[in-house]
């Protein structure tokens, strides 16, 4: 499978019988499936997303957001249990209005499955991990 690296924006070809020994990226290094949340900007989103074969679920969210602040541990903890399976992703949707508006972001937080950049299913309100897991399989 593809995944693109969200640090130097290069595509690796990962074995899927590799995604979960902890790939990391052939030109910069670094993991690229670490089980940790990635924050995306307006300036990767497409880039990383659009070049990542994996499931992507992506986390728009603001930090004066009393629900997203709260959903924070519970979406990290869902992108360590997902780790290998799907990249686990978070856009603050004041300092990126690029990708919120192309998403219609109208409600935070709200969670956005896609599969190749496109969007297959969204969610909005604060979620616990094991309904984040449940809800992306």
């Amino acid at each position: 499978m593809l995944i693109t690296c969200p640090h130097c924006l290069t595509k690796n070809r990962v074995p899927d019988e590799r995604s979960a020994q902890d790939p990391v990226c052939g030109k910069c290094g670094h993991a690229l499936l670490s089980g940790e949340v990635l924050a995306l900007n307006d300036s990767n989103f497409d880039a990383v997303v659009g070049g990542t074969e994996l499931p992507v679920l992506v986390d728009f969210w603001a930090p004066w957001c009393g629900p997203c602040r709260q959903m924070a541990p519970q979406f990290a903890q869902a992108a360590q249990h997902l780790k290998g399976q799907a990249l686990l992703v978070k856009v603050n949707s004041d300092e990126c209005p690029h990708v919120s508006s192309r998403f219609a972001i109208r409600s935070i937080p709200t969670l956005i499955q896609l599969q190749a950049g496109r969007e297959l299913q969204r969610i909005s309100g604060a979620l616990p991990a094991a309904q984040i897991v449940a809800w992306l399989r």
